[in-house]
């Protein structure tokens, strides 16, 4: 009888947890749908005219997603080898939140809180970047990211320092006659400005600070670029670097292992 449990359970965290069998990725895919729909269904709940009319439905689906992701988030707890461990990780956390507000809705009512709550359910769609499809995609731009961090950084300081150092003239240029009343304010306009968002609500009366905007902005097209060019250096590099699959240690959650692993490289277990 146990052996029996031990072996369903071990089936059941292969399609669950895992995407490198047929019915792993049916799962992992009717997930995503299902992620997307109830994300699409608390979005449309909000709509006032919506709910007026398709209240009752929207409400009927909401409760469905809710039992689906209730029931998922228990064989998880079920089958992984430790529960805790799945519990308070990020995603154990995600999937907590995903079903908890409307619980909580029944006792506490409902509110605008707690549909934003639900909204977090989008993060889920993360699970399914394991699918064969998408690993090698999701991988590669996860270590392109963590490789160019440096780089960001200091770009990032670079900027930081442009902004507070205009900011600071135009405030001196500008003055509070013309809508810079002080340096935090005018280092706003520097950044709406760089970012080419323009608002419009603080804006140059000087030709000084006229022509320091117009630089502003053509650095802005610039300073634009550099992220992108960093980032797009380091994918071509992580492309031949990401072989990790989708085997998940039953253990300890690792999901980044090597193509021919047999056995978790943090903790030891067998995969």
């Amino acid at each position: 009888m146990a052996r029996g449990w031990e072996e369903i359970r071990g089936s059941l965290y292969e399609i669950i947890f895992e995407a490198d069998t047929k019915a792993g990725r049916l799962f992992d895919l009717l997930l995503l749908w299902a992620i997307v729909v109830s994300v699409t269904v608390v979005i449309l709940d909000s709509v006032e005219g919506i709910n007026r009319d398709y209240g009752g439905l929207l409400w009927g689906l909401e409760w469905f997603f809710t039992t689906v992701f209730t029931v998922e988030y228990l064989l998880r707890l079920v089958t992984v080898g430790r529960p805790l461990a799945y519990a308070v990780s990020f995603f154990g956390v995600v999937d907590l939140l995903s079903i908890l507000p409307s619980y909580l809705g029944l006792v506490l009512g409902g509110t605008h809180f707690l549909a934003v709550i639900r909204i977090l359910r989008i993060l889920r769609v993360f699970r399914v970047l394991k699918l064969a499809r998408y690993i090698g995609a999701a991988e590669t731009l996860s270590l392109a990211m963590k490789n160019s961090r440096e780089k960001i950084i200091v770009f990032l300081e670079a900027v930081i320092t442009l902004v507070i150092i205009v900011g600071s003239v135009m405030y001196l240029v500008e003055g509070p006659e013309n809508g810079f009343t002080s340096i935090p304010r005018s280092i706003y306009w520097t950044i709406v400005t760089i970012t080419t968002v323009g608002y419009g609500d603080i804006a140059p009366r000087t030709l000084v600070g006229q022509a320091l905007a117009s630089l502003l902005m053509i650095t802005g097209y610039a300073i634009i670029a550099v992220p992108t060019g960093i980032i797009t250096s380091e994918v071509d590099k992580a492309r031949e670097k990401a072989l990790w699959n989708t085997q998940v240690c039953q253990n300890c959650l690792l999901d980044r292992h090597d193509d021919d692993a047999l056995y978790c490289k943090r903790c030891g277990a067998r995969l």
